[in-house]
């Protein structure tokens, strides 16, 4: 877990989104840290140091079509 701080550091507005998210979605763990891992993708090809609530939300985009978040 010290690497998703190390790595995957979020903006206030990115923290929120992603725990509404969280919340909302009932997401498992391994949904919670694939949202991550593919927002810091994402944060990585627009060159942002962190996470930002644009990068999570397009992750959250991500998800199968019947609703439920890539497990």
């Amino acid at each position: 877990m010290k690497a998703y701080k190390k790595y995957c550091r979020l903006d206030i507005e990115a923290e929120k989104l992603l725990e509404n998210a969280y919340k909302s979605f009932n997401m498992t763990t391994r949904s919670y840290a694939k949202i991550l891992k593919i927002s810091r993708t994402i944060a990585d090809l627009e060159e942002s140091e962190d996470i930002k609530a644009n990068h999570i939300a397009e992750a959250l985009q991500y998800r199968k079509l019947d609703g439920t978040l890539l497990r």
